[in-house]
C-alpha cells in the first residue's frame, strides 16, 4: 500500500498530461474564431469519425480515470 501511495502522484501526472494532449489534438480542427467564442456553429454539428471519435472517447476515459485516482488519493490519505 505504501508503494501505491508513492506511485499515485506519477500516475496522476501522466493522466493529466494525456488529457491535455487529447484536448489539444481535438482543437486543431476548429477555427481560431470558435476558440474565442465567435460564431462557429458549422464545425460543432457533425458526426465524429475515425481519429476524432477516438480522441473524444479517450478524453472521456482519461478524465474518468483521473477523477477516480484523485478520489482514491483522498480516501487513502
Amino acid at each position: 500500500m505504501n508503494y501505491f501511495l508513492q506511485v499515485l502522484p506519477y500516475i496522476q501526472l501522466a493522466l493529466s498530461i494525456a488529457i491535455i494532449v487529447t484536448i489539444v489534438l481535438q482543437r486543431t480542427g476548429a477555427s481560431l474564431g470558435g476558440a474565442f467564442g465567435a460564431d462557429n456553429f458549422s464545425s460543432g454539428f457533425h458526426t465524429r469519425r475515425g481519429l476524432e471519435r477516438f480522441l473524444f472517447r479517450a478524453t472521456i476515459v482519461l478524465g474518468i480515470l483521473f477523477a477516480l485516482s484523485a478520489l482514491v488519493t483522498l480516501i487513502i490519505r
